[in-house]
């Protein structure tokens, strides 16, 4: 039996990089997909191909495997009429993913309100919005698990990211709470920091500063979106059925404390 057979999970930010990663590792173990992206783009329709051949090659039969959905997940009131057509179209939800997340660097004296907005608003109101919305429907049910995707930048902060890592610790605090609230309904709440990670978001940073991070992490080399994923495969399945309010750090031990 796969791990995660008849399961439903929402990943949102799905279209690429982590969230990708994720979502084919999760198809790959029985579970039927639901990921958001913040347009109908070309890599959403691949992506959407790519996860619905891995659901049927999982053996998956239920007709619909996997759809993809464009979303603001800034906006309360669309993202819980999401939620609910979700549900409509998948009949449950057992897995949450919150992975969507942008950066906008810069140092503090020369950041602007709309700059910090953006980044808080889409890495932790987005959160707050999908949880608030996915949570009515795990409480009913009386099981569920919330995942977090934050950042080693929450743990330790970063010079130009003042934004960006508030909006990740900002994360691990949601994830606290809503370990202790939810812990009673059978809702697992949990937090992953990866750390330097070969993504198209870490590709813009240069290769120059990829090299000198990697004289601070003990493994000496950057980590694959499908390292993360496995991190996200253990906590969305019964592996972690005890495990709930854990931050687990996925950076090739960039932050040993």
């Amino acid at each position: 039996m796969k791990l995660l057979q008849n399961k439903v999970a929402i990943i949102t930010g799905g279209t690429r990089g982590i969230g990708k990663a994720i979502a084919l590792k999760y198809a790959g173990e029985g579970c039927r997909i639901a990921f958001t992206g913040r347009s109908d783009s070309p890599a959403m329709q691949q992506t959407l191909a790519e996860i619905e051949a891995a659901c049927r090659a999982a053996g998956v039969s239920e007709e619909l495997a996997c759809k993809a959905y464009v979303n603001d997940s800034t906006n309360f009131n669309e993202v819980d009429a999401l939620v609910k057509k979700i549900v409509e179209d998948f009949g449950h939800i057992d897995i949450l993913v919150n992975n969507a997340g942008i950066t906008k660097d810069t140092l503090m004296l020369r950041m602007s309100e709309q700059v910090w907005d953006d980044v808080v608003d889409t890495n932790l109101k987005g959160a707050f919005n999908f949880t608030h919305a996915c949570v009515p429907f795990m409480a009913r049910q009386r099981s569920g698990s919330l995942i977090y995707m934050s950042s080693v930048v929450a743990q330790g902060g970063n010079a130009g990211q003042a934004n960006y890592a508030a909006s990740k610790a900002g994360l691990i605090g949601l994830s606290h709470s809503m370990a202790k609230e939810f812990g009673a309904r059978g809702i697992r709440a949990n937090c992953i920091t990866p750390g330097l990670i070969l993504t198209d978001m870490s590709a813009a940073l240069g290769d120059k500063i990829i090299e000198d991070n990697l004289q601070y992490i003990p493994m000496k080399r950057a980590g694959k979106p499908e390292e993360v994923a496995g991190a996200a495969l253990f906590l969305a399945s019964d592996l972690s059925s005890y495990v709930t309010g854990s931050v687990i750090s996925c950076d090739g031990g960039r932050f040993i404390f």
